[in-house]
């Protein structure tokens, strides 16, 4: 586990010091590029924060947003995707349904590309068996397959 001015990762808001973090703090949280923050901030994912002697410091929703971008990410989630649960649904929509919403449409995404996945499979196996002796005659033969 990474520490954070002593404090083990994951466990910053159960010792309060969540409260006015640089940029490079939260970063080093979330194992972000500094540039990576100010991106979601220009598009929105994150508000602006607040400054301090011109320095943007964050609190505990800063975090809480970005641990809900994070998992977003780890389960595939694009960035316009990400937006659509912050901004895409009516006001007063509750998390869980904006979460079902989002991933009935990310599950038939990835069983569309297992699909995909598994026939690539099926045509590498095929061609591990390959016994042509030039590449016209592999092309002929895939030709055939196809009309028939």
């Amino acid at each position: 586990m990474r520490n954070f001015h002593g404090v083990q990762h994951g466990s910053l808001l159960d010792f309060g010091v969540a409260e006015d973090l640089a940029i490079s703090d939260v970063a080093r949280v979330f194992g972000l590029r500094t540039s990576a923050i100010r991106y979601y901030e220009q598009i929105g994912i994150l508000p602006q924060p607040m400054r301090k002697n011109g320095q943007r410091r964050y609190d505990n929703s800063a975090l809480f947003r970005l641990a809900v971008v994070q998992r977003a990410r780890e389960m595939g989630f694009t960035l316009e995707e990400i937006r659509e649960l912050f901004f895409g649904f009516p006001p007063g929509t509750p998390p869980p349904k904006r979460w079902h919403q989002l991933s009935q449409r990310k599950i038939a995404e990835l069983q569309e590309r297992m699909k995909r996945l598994k026939l690539m499979e099926t045509l590498l196996k095929r061609v591990e068996t390959c016994r042509c002796d030039a590449l016209d005659e592999c092309g002929e033969k895939i030709l055939q397959q196809r009309s028939s």
